[in-house]
């Protein structure tokens, strides 16, 4: 099995889904690479696209169709600049016009060559399959599988074995919880400390440093954005934003002028419990409206549920450790990483494969985990407090209002992040040794929970509050 770095579990990202917009739109520019690579690009003269199970029964909501064309034009979402992305695709639509690669113009229009299909594909819920019509009348054609948190794939795995061989080289391979405790146990190694070893033998310190740093960036920006940006979300729903009206009553008169400073605003304001609560939940509903406008957000493990890690790294900085650090983020986001890792080996991270247990469970064990190595837990209590949250999460639905990553995928962040502080502070005040559910044995009950769960609650649309609320009551 392929070890998992943490830069594969914290993305930088565009929203508003990891599965339905990063996957796709990353599909599309690997595609376009492999033209290249194959020497068909220059005689491309049209080229198709076609999106099957849950890429299209959810894709207007989750702007599959945008994220395609933004691919195919060779945008890079960690970089591309979000302003400019209505304007992209203005221009796409009103002249039926695309940029292969930003370098070859060719006729295309998006109704006629984005086709979504009802149909599901048999390898993956998302699949979506790019077809090109060469000038000498031949067609190249190649099919992927969004599987979550960005992740893209093709059926026949072709990469899968490049990737094996690159991780081999990790020091301390970890495959499930058992195995992390057991390297931990013999190195004497918190799960900071063993994860950074294995991340190092990737690329130099250095460079992890000013990865994780940039992922912190994107964060703290996307937090601070969310907390400052007052309207409604687009797409239909008139989905007010409350972030802007929770942080205004919170943070005061309380002066500042950046982010930074920002941090130390919120660290000066009153810390009764009633305001904590509206301050994680403010966090997390800041972050996911931002993804909710197709705003830069930090996969964690997915877009969906992108807000409860910042959340409650932010609870810590602000609340628990006024003198919280990068180093302090840093082993955050490193537990993070491989607690999320054991979910994508063992269970998924895709809402198309698993529900909401998937996407906001996931990302609140991840957090729950993290939270207990910088408060002191031991590894043990690292991985109880991950079961807590997980546990109490299973069986959730993917259900979104006309497939929007709206309702209820916002609140659902900011009980995703209260949950993962109070898992952790249960696993503190606990003995590991008595607990009577491992980490492992909830991933296995979270994968057989996600078999047995009808698909209709798996970010189709077509089952759940998706069909009690209608448009029109919105």
């Amino acid at each position: 099995m392929e070890s998992i770095s943490v830069f594969d579990m914290l993305k930088i990202g565009v929203g508003p889904s990891s599965s339905h917009t990063l996957g796709p739109w990353r599909a599309a520019e690997r595609w376009v690479g492999e033209l290249i690579e194959k020497g068909h690009f220059d005689q491309v003269e049209k080229v198709q696209v076609n999106l099957y199970g849950s890429l299209s029964l959810t894709g207007k909501g989750h702007a599959t169709d945008v994220a395609a064309m933004l691919g195919l034009c060779g945008f890079d979402p960690v970089t591309f600049p979000i302003e400019k992305i209505d304007e992209t695709i203005d221009f796409i639509t009103s002249n039926h016009k695309l940029r292969l690669n930003d370098e070859r113009e060719i006729d295309f229009n998006p109704k006629e060559h984005i086709k979504f299909n009802r149909k599901f594909l048999e390898f993956h819920p998302n699949g979506i399959t790019f077809h090109a019509y060469l000038k000498d009348g031949s067609k190249k054609t190649a099919t992927f599988y969004s599987i979550g948190g960005g992740f893209v794939i093709k059926k026949e795995r072709k990469r899968k074995r490049m990737k094996e061989e690159k991780f081999a080289q990790f020091p301390f391979p970890v495959h499930s919880g058992v195995e992390l405790l057991s390297n931990c146990k013999a190195e004497g190694k918190t799960i900071s400390e063993l994860v950074l070893e294995n991340e190092k033998s990737l690329r130099s310190e250095e460079a992890i440093n000013e990865g994780l740093q940039k992922v912190w960036n994107v964060m703290l920006d996307s937090m601070y954005v969310g907390c400052h940006t007052e309207g409604k979300l687009p797409g239909g729903l008139n989905v007010k934003r409350r972030a802007f009206e929770m942080h205004k009553n919170l943070i005061g008169d309380t002066p500042y002028s950046n982010a930074t400073e920002w941090i130390e605003a919120i660290r000066s304001t009153e810390v009764k419990f009633r305001q904590i609560l509206k301050w994680v939940s403010c966090f997390a509903l800041s972050v996911n409206e931002v993804n909710a406008s197709l705003g830069r957000v930090v996969t964690a493990p997915t877009n969906g549920s992108a807000g409860v890690i910042p959340a409650v790294i932010m609870y810590y900085m602000v609340i628990e450790n006024h003198d919280a650090n990068f180093s302090d983020i840093r082993k955050f986001m490193l537990v993070a990483g491989e607690i999320g890792s054991l979910f994508k080996k063992g269970a998924t991270i895709s809402a198309a494969m698993g529900g909401c247990q998937a996407e906001i469970g996931v990302s609140s064990s991840m957090a729950a985990g993290a939270l207990t190595e910088l408060m002191g837990g031991t590894p043990e209590q690292c991985l109880m407090a991950a079961e807590i949250a997980m546990e109490h999460h299973l069986g959730l639905t993917c259900d979104p209002i006309a497939g929007l990553v709206q309702i209820p995928c916002i609140e659902r962040n900011a009980m995703g992040a209260i949950k993962a502080i109070n898992a952790c502070e249960m696993a503190l005040d606990s003995d590991p040794s008595s607990a009577k559910v491992p980490l492992d044995k909830v991933i296995e009950t979270m994968w057989e929970t996600a078999k047995d769960m009808s698909n209709k609650y798996k970010e189709t649309s077509e089952g759940g509050l998706a069909v009690r609320v209608n448009m029109s009551d919105c």
